[in-house]
This record gives C-alpha cells, sequence and structure tokens, in this order.
C-alpha cells in the first residue's frame, strides 16, 4: 500500500471509555476523512469509543498493548505491534493522543521512520499530580519531544507551562479544542428546581468530594443535581448519596451518549476538577447555552469568563464553590445572561469547524 499524501494515524490508548480525549479524536478523524484524508484510529481496547468510530465510519485498529497502566513488557510490545501497523498501512504522519498513547505512537513513528505531531489533553506534570509521577513524566516529555515534529496543546496555560520547564522549545502551539455546532434547545429553563449537571468520568482527577461538600451546605435551596460519566469511583458515590438521603434529589446518569439532551434540560454547568487541559465538557454546556461553575485550573479560564459566562473557584474550595451555587441558583436572570454569553462565547472561538482547519494547517505543513 503506498504512502498518501494526506494520511494520518491517530493513536490514543482508551476505547473502553468515553471522555473529551476521545470525543475530540473521534470528531477530528470523522472530519479530516469529510475533507478527502485517509484516517485511521488505532485504539488500546475495545468498548464503546470504537463503537463511536465505526458509527463514524472511521477505520479502527486494535492494538491490544496499549493499556494505559505503564508496564515495561506491555509498552514494548505496544510498541512492536504499532511499528508494524505503520509500515503496513503507510501513513504520511501519525497524530498521538494522551500520554500513554504520545509514549508509545511517537516511539513506534519515530522507530518506522514517519513523522509525529502529539496533542496535549493537560501534562500530566501539571500542578495537582503526585511529585513523583511529575519528575518522572517530564524527564520522559523532554526526551520525546526530541523525535517529534509538532506538540499541540489545548489550552495557553500548558504551552506555557511546557515552556516553564523548557519542553520542546519551538515545536509548541496551542490550538483550542472545538465542538460541532448544535441548535440550542427549546426547553423553557428555571423551573421551581434548580437543575445542576456535572459531565466527568468518577476519578481522581475530578473533584466530586468538593462539589458534595458544598451543596451539605445548600440543602435549604431548591436544586438537583445530575452527574453523567463512569469510572472507578462511581460505585463509593453513589453509596454515599444513599446513605446521604439524597437519593432523590442526586441523579446519576452513568456513560451517556445523550449529553447535549441532559444538557439542554439543565440549568447550570458544575465541573469541580483538581487539574484540568481545555475541557470538552465545558464546551459542551456553553454551546448549550448553560452558565459555567468550575474549578480554576489548568485552560478553564480561558473558555470561562468571570462573571461573564460563569464563575471561576480555586479548586478544593468548598466556600468559594458553595457561594458560586449559591448566587445562581437564586439568580435565574442572572443564569440567563451568562448562559446566553457563553453560546455567544462558544460560536465566536471553540467552534469544531475553527479546530479542525488549524489542525490541518498543521499536518499539511508536516
Amino acid at each position: 500500500m503506498p504512502t498518501e499524501a494526506r494520511s494520518v494515524l491517530l493513536v490514543i490508548t482508551r476505547g473502553d471509555s468515553i471522555g473529551g480525549a476521545q470525543i475530540h479524536v473521534r470528531d477530528l478523524a470523522a472530519g479530516a476523512q469529510a475533507l478527502g484524508w485517509r484516517v485511521a484510529v488505532a485504539v488500546g481496547s475495545p468498548g464503546p469509543f470504537v463503537d463511536l468510530l465505526k458509527d463514524a465510519g472511521v477505520e479502527t485498529f486494535l492494538i491490544p498493548g496499549l493499556g494505559r497502566a505503564v508496564n515495561p513488557w506491555s509498552d514494548l510490545r505496544a510498541i512492536l505491534q504499532l511499528r508494524f501497523l505503520i509500515r503496513r498501512w503507510k501513513p504520511s504522519l501519525v497524530a498521538c493522543h494522551t500520554a500513554k498513547a504520545g509514549l508509545v505512537g511517537r516511539t513506534a513513528a519515530w522507530w518506522a521512520g514517519v513523522p509525529s505531531q502529539y496533542t496535549v489533553h493537560g501534562w500530566q506534570f501539571a500542578d495537582g499530580i503526585s511529585p513523583v509521577q511529575r519528575v518522572l513524566v517530564l524527564w520522559v516529555e523532554k526526551l520525546l519531544a526530541r523525535i517529534t515534529q509538532v506538540i499541540i496543546t489545548v489550552s495557553d496555560f500548558d504551552l506555557k507551562l511546557a515552556q516553564r520547564y523548557s519542553v520542546a522549545p519551538g515545536r509548541l502551539m496551542t490550538v483550542h479544542n472545538g465542538m460541532p455546532q448544535w441548535p440550542l434547545s427549546e426547553v423553557l429553563r428555571g423551573g421551581a428546581t434548580v437543575k445542576l449537571i456535572m459531565v466527568a468520568r468518577f476519578q481522581p482527577q475530578k473533584d466530586h468530594r468538593t462539589l458534595f461538600a458544598a451543596l451539605e451546605t445548600l440543602e435549604e435551596l431548591p436544586w438537583s443535581l445530575h452527574l453523567v460519566g463512569d469510572g472507578p469511583d462511581l460505585f463509593r458515590w453513589e453509596q454515599w448519596v444513599g446513605r446521604r438521603g439524597w437519593a432523590s434529589r442526586v441523579v446519576f446518569h452513568g456513560l451517556s451518549f445523550d449529553i447535549p439532551s441532559l444538557l439542554a434540560s439543565a440549568d447550570i454547568f458544575v465541573l469541580a476538577s483538581r487539574w484540568e487541559g481545555f475541557p470538552m465538557s465545558i464546551l459542551e454546556a456553553m454551546r448549550a447555552g448553560l452558565p459555567v461553575i468550575a474549578s480554576n485550573v489548568g485552560g478553564v479560564a480561558e473558555a470561562v469568563m468571570e462573571g461573564e459566562t460563569g464563575a471561576l473557584v480555586p479548586p478544593d474550595d468548598v466556600p468559594a464553590l458553595s457561594s458560586a451555587l449559591r448566587r445562581l441558583i437564586a439568580d435565574r436572570d442572572l443564569r440567563r445572561e451568562w448562559g446566553t454569553k457563553g453560546r455567544q462565547r462558544f460560536e465566536a472561538k471553540f467552534t469544531f469547524e475553527r479546530m479542525l482547519e488549524k489542525t490541518l494547517e498543521v499536518w499539511e505543513r508536516m
């Protein structure tokens, strides 16, 4: 099979769950393919993400060794498997997403003599990550940067973080995440009970503990909470809600493929996090015309304008989150004002078309 001038193999680790990086890769692959690129995605495991790719008509390859956990033997096996795939499928470039796929994908591409591009969905040496992991990842990223043609960060925050630690000087650029356009819902918001929604996996990065602690101070207010996502900590929080007596106020939706409809029926979007890159869930909320309350970590402040489209609160700050929630729960007009401005900001800066155009410009140059 000859190498085509415009062909890309995207590499990502997990196929068994769906997060912002998976949605980004799905949309990017489908968008590039629609514009005439030959596209395929290599993924580490089967599951709902692979099903999404197939539904979008994107060719997929399973690389069994591409597990998320660090394991030298599995990682070497994944590099060999991916190198074999690259030499057989013959892409003109390899584009890697998430840290583990970035390690395996860039190494395999370099070994196969194909240029690589890496998209950072939040550095693994950011604040909030364990010191030991930060030191190890920083060392690895500096080595891998030497064999990477371009590194795209999804926020200016991550670009500046890399510059601070002298990672990949001269090879960095920011391309903010983008989401496809979606019509605003005709659902009338502002009922007697204010519906809060958080779309996030139940894992250490996401701070459900602080959210629940803040809501404990607001029990007298008329709110309900809708939590969308799966993850290793889901069962623990389901049990906690049951013991707290909130079963009628807190709804666990699990993994959902109908995020737009869930957002359309909500009043306030909340994202409590310990660290972030540039969350796709916030863009989805802005697209839906929702005001956003979010932890001020990573590139969140590049999307949410404090006092204009939402409220930014320090991470792990229960009083600050409680205060922001209380203000918006009590003020329907403010919710509508911030939600409208958030939608306008999304349309001006964070559409999928804008992100795709900038990414393809990078690939064309490569």
